[in-house]
């Protein structure tokens, strides 16, 4: 009796030690969801990479090894898993907490790049509203003004540059309908504004023209001739200056 109770006993345990595996480090769960995350597989068209699998992969670090100096990177790294499936929300979400949680880690500048362009990607052409424009101006201000010397910060400069001129293009889409509705002085308002917020992104030129041409609507005519001789000395050849050229005479 004792020997069958005996080897009952044993035959729980083999089967209990069997049950359970061990689990593995958090830097082969990190490596195994890179490997996840690099291995993009498509078929006709359609992305086939498991990015979910590759997520769990890296909240599993999170989740079991919460001292590891892997936590931060698999933050990081689920955040890269949204932003290549373009889920810009959750992604920017993602960056966004990083760059918050972890002030001091070396892919800080990167983090708020990231932001920045999860941003970008939800703006919306320039005659409509521009909010996610400007957060991500925001963010690239961030990266210019608190990572100058960050690799980062030359493509933040390249990006902030195009959604600066985007916003300008915005306003001048604004005057545009001001002038076509007949409302020069909200017009002029809006030309004025940018050449004052956005100047030096190609848009100085037609500005100045248009300002001109309100100007003479609303008989100022001393104002439009200074800024129709401005488009002459600085702007000599082109079609502005050349516009401008035909309009000194009524402007005098």
């Amino acid at each position: 009796m004792l020997a069958l109770l005996l080897s009952g006993l044993s035959g729980c345990a083999s089967t209990t030690s069997a049950d359970f595996e061990e689990m593995p480090t958090a830097e082969q769960l990190f490596q195994e969801g890179d490997e996840l995350l690099s291995n993009h597989r498509s078929f006709l068209s359609i992305d086939l990479t498991d990015y979910s699998g590759a997520i769990q992969k890296f909240q599993d670090v999170i989740d079991n090894y919460p001292y590891s100096d892997l936590v931060a990177d698999a933050e990081l790294r689920i955040a890269d898993a949204f932003f290549q499936q373009e889920a810009w929300e959750e992604a920017l979400t993602y960056f966004r907490d990083f760059a918050e949680l972890h002030p001091d880690h070396r892919a800080v500048p990167y983090a708020l790049l990231q932001a920045a362009r999860c941003h970008q990607n939800q703006s919306r052409e320039p005659g409509r509203d521009q909010t996610a424009t400007r957060d991500a101006l925001n963010q690239l201000d961030a990266v210019i003004t608190r990572f100058p010397y960050a690799p980062e910060a030359s493509e933040a400069e390249v990006l902030w540059k195009d959604l600066r001129t985007r916003l300008g293009i915005h306003v001048m889409g604004i005057g545009d309908f001001y002038f076509e509705q007949g409302e020069h002085q909200s017009a002029a308002n809006r030309y004025r504004s940018v050449l004052n917020e956005y100047p030096g992104l190609g848009l100085d030129a037609d500005a100045l023209y248009k300002l001109g041409v309100c100007y003479q609507k609303l008989n100022r005519n001393d104002k439009a001739t200074q800024i129709f001789e401005v488009l002459l000395e600085n702007y000599d050849g082109s079609d502005v200056a050349r516009a401008a050229q035909d309009l000194l005479p009524a402007a005098n």
